[in-house]
């Protein structure tokens, strides 16, 4: 068996493709950490190495993206879902202890992943109300109207909830909507494009981010959050004001007290988080791989573009995704032979999702440049066939 493998073309959406480099150090350290005759899997979340690997991927992260002294890094198990489903009752939880009442939540409602975190919040029995829902008003996702056009939010409000880049729909938002919601913390879900590129930390009342899109496996998020959003009301305060509570395992403020180790939190997970934050910051930052980010996502739509009559893109220009670029292909078969030619050429995970159908090529950091140069080729020599 070896660890060599041919760099893969694969533009899947999530679990999704990292560094070569990367993958075969965590398959050293799975069968034995710094010499212990014990993989990284395998030792306790609570001893030195694990401590280490903890505290160093907070230090690595904080560097990477310049997180102020304002605000904190932890992780938790689960991902995207575990995180809108928590920030809920922890958001109301700060919320309550600041004014001594029950707060509402607003959310704005722009693709698939954020209708989810809205009506999870509704389901959990918390207040909640979409002050936009693009679906609603379009009768489709492929827009995100501006913030002029959605309903006002106030002091009422403990927070509103967004999805920054709305992973099954191709949507990004190019601005955070700091100015509409002034006074009201902010809430993003950064799944699929954290750490793409810079980000100014101090906007955000909570940042949440689950590993598998972009830096890591599935099994674990990233939270970054306000420090005094982890003063939050006791038990019996919300349970007066009917404020629903948040599990132990995803209470904030337990969760930081612990550094992530309340309870079990998968350490070889985390582990190569640290090893992807390391590459980064080798790499440069991420105003490098912002750039490089941005040559690819230009390149693909731009082949894209030049085919209007084969190509669709569902996604007004202005807010398409430079990490997961969707598109339908015109004429009976075409898709499905597209599928086909293409993963005879090694270009794979590039099916739509299955809500939404048509294609979704994800370039996420560990897709290089010359990957998707492979892509736009094919892609053009497919629509020149067509023609």
């Amino acid at each position: 068996m070896s660890f060599e493998r041919e760099e893969p073309n694969y533009y899947g959406a999530g679990p999704a493709l990292l560094p070569t480099d990367v993958l075969q150090q965590a398959a050293l350290d799975l069968i034995n950490y710094q010499n212990l005759g014990l993989g990284v899997g395998e030792i306790s979340h609570r001893s030195k190495q694990a401590v280490s690997i903890v505290d160093e991927t907070k230090v690595n992260l904080t560097r990477l993206l310049a997180i102020p002294d304002t605000h904190e890094v932890f992780f938790m198990q689960g991902g995207g879902t575990s995180g809108f489903s928590s920030s809920a009752a922890n958001l109301m939880a700060a919320y309550a202890k600041r004014t001594g009442k029950k707060g509402k939540a607003a959310y704005a409602v722009t693709g698939t992943w954020s209708k989810k975190a809205y009506e999870e919040a509704l389901r959990l029995g918390f207040e909640a109300e979409a002050v936009v829902d693009v679906k609603k008003q379009n009768g489709k996702f492929g827009d995100i109207p501006p913030t002029s056009e959605w309903k006002p939010v106030n002091s009422d409000y403990a927070y509103l909830y967004y999805c920054d880049n709305e992973t099954v729909n191709g949507i990004e938002f190019q601005q955070v909507p700091e100015a509409y919601a002034a006074g009201v913390e902010i809430v993003a879900d950064m799944s699929s494009n954290f750490l793409s590129r810079k980000i100014d930390v101090s906007q955000y009342g909570l940042i949440l981010a689950g590993a598998q899109k972009n830096v890591g496996l599935a099994g674990l998020s990233i939270y970054i959050i306000k420090k005094n959003l982890l003063e939050q009301a006791g038990d019996e305060e919300l349970k007066q004001l009917g404020v629903p509570l948040s599990p132990i395992a995803f209470h904030y403020p337990t969760v930081v007290q612990n550094n992530s180790a309340y309870n079990t939190i998968p350490i070889f997970t985390l582990h190569i988080i640290n090893l992807v934050l390391k590459k980064l910051l080798a790499q440069g930052g991420l105003a490098v791989q912002e750039a490089t980010n941005g040559r690819k996502a230009a390149a693909l739509y731009s082949v894209l573009d030049s085919y209007p009559q084969l190509f669709k893109l569902p996604v007004a220009t202005g807010v398409r995704s430079k990490m997961n670029i969707v598109f339908t292909i015109e004429g009976e078969g075409n898709e499905d032979e597209f599928l086909k030619l293409s993963g005879a050429r090694g270009l794979t995970g590039l099916k739509g999702h299955r809500s939404v159908g048509g294609m979704r090529a994800s370039l996420y950091n560990a897709v290089t440049e010359k990957s998707v140069q492979s892509l736009v080729d094919f892609t053009k020599e497919f629509a020149e066939s067509r023609k």
